[in-house]
């Protein structure tokens, strides 16, 4: 069900999903990853929607472009994170290439 105007938008749902691939994957890091790296790309996830939802709702075309400002650099974060994870073998290749390609779209 759709409530607000923003949960209809095509780059929401896309960040949704984003978010969702993201937390699969961070599931599988290593134990001690729990309260670093897993923490810190989920709170990267979670704030690219979230700064989506937040900045449609906004009435000043200044605080929209801040909102989706903030949200592109938390998925900047998450590509800087993906990599990490990456060469540190936590990810395979495909699955760091998968987040990047979603985070170019």
């Amino acid at each position: 069900m759709l409530y607000f105007s923003f949960q209809k938008l095509e780059i929401y749902q896309l960040s949704k999903e984003l978010v969702k691939d993201i937390y699969k994957l961070s599931s599988s890091f290593p134990s001690d990853e729990k309260y670093a790296l897993v923490q810190q790309i989920n709170r990267a996830a979670v704030s690219v929607v979230s700064n989506i939802a937040e900045g449609t709702s906004r009435n000043g075309s200044q605080e929209k472009i801040h909102f989706i400002n903030v949200s592109y650099s938390s998925l900047m974060e998450i590509v800087c994170q993906t990599e990490i994870a990456l060469e540190l073998g936590y990810l395979t290749k495909d699955a760091f290439e998968n987040i990047s390609k979603m985070a170019k779209n």
